[in-house]
């Protein structure tokens, strides 16, 4: 066990509802190499100093010393309603974190919470005959909300300006080419909600006594968060070295060269953390030469250094550990829900331990993507039986049985192995992830999932437009995913769609044509949810580094030594004005909500746009157009995930066989040679845990040994009734 004790710590601010996985992956790793290693999540501990009793007290006696008619309207009428907010802001945490349940009934009565601005939305959502759920505990966490985000903008407008119920200072570190902006709002005195950030620190540091704290910042809005606090720990113990990584350094600070950075921070490191924080504990033990780092940067002097010279490879997906939550306080997370729809909800209720099935992209051809980074370019699946034993894991820690792998793009064929090791194990959760929408995806295969408790799947579409898809190399066609998404409906789970608007050469037509097949997606229930935003171009896509080919012109940011990534373009062959995105946002808000899924696309637009050539019954044609044969079910596999056939065999020549899974039964008819040939092919498919591996059917080998006629006589068992009703009940091919 190594003298060095490790802190790592998520600055805020990323989830309410549970842990961003990073700290949990890193700890549980190092804690496997024999460092003393502590975790903390800064953001959720801040966010409840605010929503406190003393919290909004503070808030209060802040807006009192401003005179009143310099306060914006809301600010004045919410301070009215001081103490119904300080009375209310305690029982309404509890009732979210799920210690309050009974709080339901007050909450949906509408004389207990005060309403600010918000409700407003709700009101008008009442008018429209939007109805928001007849399920009284959720209607009570959206009402809890809209009164949370109330709060939000209070302390938002007139006392943090960087603050945000999902993000911390956002705007100063969004482009943030050069470091001035940054370097600006450190001089600053800190505010009040930076204040709780920094108390939460010092709570930790003097907990731990760490001798290395490292900031993990996904996102932009981590960023402010995490150098003010590395400020405080230069300021208060320069003897800790501080280390910052994670998702924004390795998009945005691959070309740093900012030495004003090192004034609060030691190291910054890029890509997965495994080796380089590995590597940087031991340089710190002086067991390692400055050389030997790898991707580090450093001050040296008054420049940036780059170290790359450690010889040892990336820790594989097989030795990067089991992560873990220990240190988090998983039951002070907040379930918020801004809105009731089943499949959005899922990113802001409850916890969701967290797994990847691979590493990287299996695919990774998308021209506006990071292709050429580790993180989509080194790819590397995780065994399913791995992938098992770190969920029992997890359910063994937390007492949580909700996992959401957050995966670039899960494989359909690492999922497939997950789920039969799930269902071989006996070991039930509920699940979602991210894929592509690909064939591989055929109905069996969401069956599959469905019964391994997969209940929903996010996506990128991107563009609804074939010319467009082809463009940007997404590999799949409109049509197809059409069938994808209707094999996830028939299997019962849930998907949702990330779009994008103002691809280059994408033209206002296209647009709202693929707004109006996604209009019949949602129409036809194949997604229930979708995210529309601009396309950017990005320093490291394929589109970033040649876009000659694609049409368009960078005009900037100048690069000034710090971030670099969004890049700002002209396209010569296309212009795609700001209305184009309120229309297509205000289209999906409703159509998420299930209204207006029959109105005329053009309408959602303030200007006029040309009627989309898509034919209103283009998502039938497609379910209803013959499909292709399928060739590459000559290597698949049976999979029962039926019941216990139920056998009357009568006199033996005849076979009575009722078939059944949870929710339906089927009665097959066969002579006794073709039953027993039945039911010992459905005993081989059961999924069964078994040393080795379970070997499963192979539909050449058991088509091409069939003993009632070979092949021919297979193919035309297989379309006789008795094979349509074991598939339907149960009988797989994956």
């Amino acid at each position: 066990m190594s003298e060095l004790a490790i802190l790592l710590i998520i600055p805020p601010l990323t989830q309410l509802n549970t842990p961003y996985p990073s700290t949990a992956y890193l700890t549980g790793f190092l804690r496997s190499q024999g460092y003393r290693t502590h975790q903390a999540d800064v953001g959720i501990e801040m966010v409840l100093a605010l929503f406190s009793h003393g919290g909004l007290s503070r808030v209060f006696a802040e807006l009192r010393k401003t005179p009143l008619e310099e306060l914006p309207g809301e600010a004045r009428q919410m301070l009215s309603l001081e103490r119904a907010y300080v009375e209310t802001i305690n029982p309404v945490i509890s009732f979210l974190q799920g210690r309050n349940p009974t709080l339901a009934s007050r909450i949906c009565q509408g004389i207990f919470l005060p309403e600010g601005p918000r409700f407003a939305s709700k009101h008008s959502d009442d008018q429209n005959g939007i109805h928001r759920s007849h399920n009284q505990a959720d209607h009570a966490k959206h009402l809890a909300t809209l009164y949370l985000e109330d709060l939000a903008d209070l302390v938002q407008a007139t006392i943090t300006p960087y603050f945000a119920l999902s993000r911390y200072a956002e705007s100063i570190a969004m482009q943030a080419n050069s470091y001035d902006r940054l370097e600006e709002a450190l001089a600053q005195p800190m505010s009040l909600t930076d204040e709780w950030m920094v108390e939460a620190l010092w709570q930790h540091v003097d907990r731990h006594q760490p001798a290395v704290v490292g900031f993990s910042v996904p996102f932009p809005g981590n960023l402010y968060g995490a150098l003010r606090m590395g400020q405080q720990l230069r300021d208060k113990k320069p003897e800790i070295k501080v280390v910052l990584g994670g998702g924004y350094p390795n998009t945005e600070l691959r070309r740093l060269h900012e030495p004003r950075l090192f004034e609060v921070v030691d190291f910054v490191t890029l890509d997965d953390g495994e080796r380089p924080f590995l590597c940087l504990l031991e340089y710190l033990e002086g067991k390692r030469r400055e050389s030997d780092l790898c991707r580090t940067f450093l001050r040296s002097g008054r420049h940036v250094v780059w170290q790359n010279g450690a010889s040892e490879p990336d820790v594989s997906q097989v030795e990067v550990g089991t992560p873990t939550y220990d240190g988090l306080p998983l039951n002070q997370y907040i379930s918020v829900l801004d809105t009731l729809n089943p499949m959005h909800r899922l990113w802001s209720d409850g916890h969701w331990n967290k797994l990847t099935v691979a590493h990287g992209c299996y695919w990774k051809q998308c021209t506006f993507c990071d292709v050429g980074l580790d993180y989509i370019g080194r790819y590397e699946v995780s065994p399913g039986e791995l992938l098992v034993d770190r969920i029992e894991a997890l359910i063994d820690e937390t007492g949580s049985r909700g996992f959401h792998f957050v995966d670039e793009a899960a494989p359909p064929a690492g999922l497939k192995n997950l789920a039969l090791s799930l269902l071989e194990r006996d070991v039930t959760i509920s699940w979602w992830g991210n894929v592509r929408f690909e064939p591989a995806f055929t109905p069996d295969l969401c069956r599959l999932l469905a019964a391994s408790g997969c209940i929903a799947l996010s996506a990128g579409l991107e563009a609804a437009c074939d010319r467009l898809l082809a463009l940007v190399k997404k590999g799949i066609t409109v049509d197809q995913t059409v069938q994808v998404v209707q094999a996830c409906h028939e299997a019962g789970i849930l998907v949702h769609a990330y779009l994008m608007y103002g691809i280059p050469s994408e033209t206002i037509g296209e647009t709202i044509e693929s707004l109006e097949r996604v209009r019949q997606l949602f129409a036809h229930d194949l997604i229930q949810s979708a995210f529309w935003h601009r396309f950017t171009t990005t320093a490291h896509s394929p589109i970033g580094i040649n876009p000659q080919a694609y049409g368009i012109q960078l005009v900037g940011p100048a690069f000034g030594g710090f971030a670099e990534n969004d890049l700002v373009h002209v396209d010569a062959l296309a212009s795609m004005p700001e209305w184009i995105g309120e229309g297509l946002r205000a289209a999906l808000w409703h159509y998420k909500e299930g209204v207006e899924l029959t109105r005329d696309v053009r309408e959602w637009f303030p200007e006029r746009v040309p009627k989309p050539k898509v034919k209103r019954t283009w998502v039938q044609q497609v379910l209803e157009s013959e499909q292709r044969e399928d060739h590459s079910r000559l290597e698949r596999k049976f999979v029962w995930i039926g019941g216990q056939p139920d056998v009357d065999r009568g006199n033996g020549e005849q076979y009575r066989i009722m078939l059944s899974n949870r929710t339906t039964d089927e009665e097959v008819r066969l002579k006794g040679g073709q039953g027993e040939w039945l039911l010992n092919l459905i005993e081989r498919a059961v999924p069964v845990h078994q040393t080795g591996g379970h070997r499963y059917p192979i539909y050449k080998e058991v088509r091409a040994g069939f003993p009632f006629g070979g092949p021919k006589g297979f193919d035309k068992w297989w379309q006789s009734a008795s094979a349509i009703k074991a598939r339907a009940v149960g009988l797989l091919l994956v």
